[in-house]
């Protein structure tokens, strides 16, 4: 079973934090004195996250956790760039991401789309995607902003998302808790793509449904803890609130409004 938009979304938090080894050359709001000189990070964490597909189970998934930080050069997980431009708290950077947001058509139900009136035998596979992008991130005494875009390049969906995330890291001691809420503007393309029913399957007689441009709202918690030098734990646990287009897809499980997802992981940088 293909990871859900929002384990994608625990993915790219969590790579995110585990950032906090490798450097301090960025002001993340995780970001630790544990390894001001680390370039890689290198552990295994687990997500789980609960489905928002008709018939689809919340599922647990285990993956290595790799990160590196160089001067220009950075990858984070399922992500990856350069930095562009950096200066008094602000940094541009250009963007590489995998979008795994794909489903398989034999995970989802079969019972569940049937009383929808949808043969499972008719859907398509959604596939996961390759984001190329832009961000930029204000960081000061205020907090964290960020603000980003980035299209499909992979010919999966063809659409763009636009996102904005507002963090503000709290220092108790050794632990790092940083609260964050955020939101994300999904294209007709990208929407109708992961979320409605495509043009060869209502020709096969499967209801036309296509939700458009949709907005989701986000808010999470990010921990992370540094022990025995350059180890650290990071968790995050997060929710994802989906617009009525979304849910009232037939795809969708008819109880969701939202999704939770929690990360956790342990990683050494070097």
């Amino acid at each position: 079973m293909k990871p859900s938009l929002i384990l994608s979304l625990t993915v790219c938090v969590a790579s995110t934090v585990v950032n906090a080894q490798t450097t301090l050359t960025e002001s993340s709001p995780v970001f630790t004195e544990q390894a001001q000189e680390a370039r890689w990070g290198l552990g295994l964490g687990a997500a789980l996250s609960s489905g928002v597909y008709a018939g689809q189970n919340a599922q647990l998934t285990p993956f290595p956790l790799i990160s590196y930080e160089g001067e220009r050069l950075f990858w984070r997980g399922i992500a990856g760039g350069a930095h562009l431009f950096e200066r008094d708290g602000f940094a541009f950077d250009a963007t590489l991401s995998a979008r795994m947001d794909g489903i398989d058509r034999s995970d989802f139900g079969r019972r569940e789309l049937a009383k929808r009136g949808i043969d499972r035998s008719l859907l398509k596979d959604r596939d996961d995607g390759v984001d190329l992008g832009l961000a930029g991130r204000w960081s000061g005494a205020f907090g964290e902003l960020e603000l980003n875009i980035k299209r499909d390049i992979s010919s999966a969906s063809d659409g763009y998302e636009a996102g904005l995330t507002y963090g503000y890291p709290i220092q108790w001691g050794q632990n790092s808790l940083t609260p964050h809420i955020g939101v994300a503007h999904l294209s007709k393309k990208l929407a109708n793509y992961y979320y409605g029913t495509l043009p060869g399957e209502t020709a096969r007689g499967v209801v036309d449904y296509r939700p458009g441009r949709a907005t989701l709202q986000r808010v999470g918690l990010d921990y992370v803890r540094p022990f025995a030098e350059r180890w650290a734990f990071v968790a995050n646990v997060s929710y994802a609130h989906l617009p009525g287009k979304i849910t009232d897809s037939p795809l969708v499980d008819n109880d969701t409004d939202g999704s939770m997802s929690a990360f956790f992981g342990i990683s050494r940088g070097f």
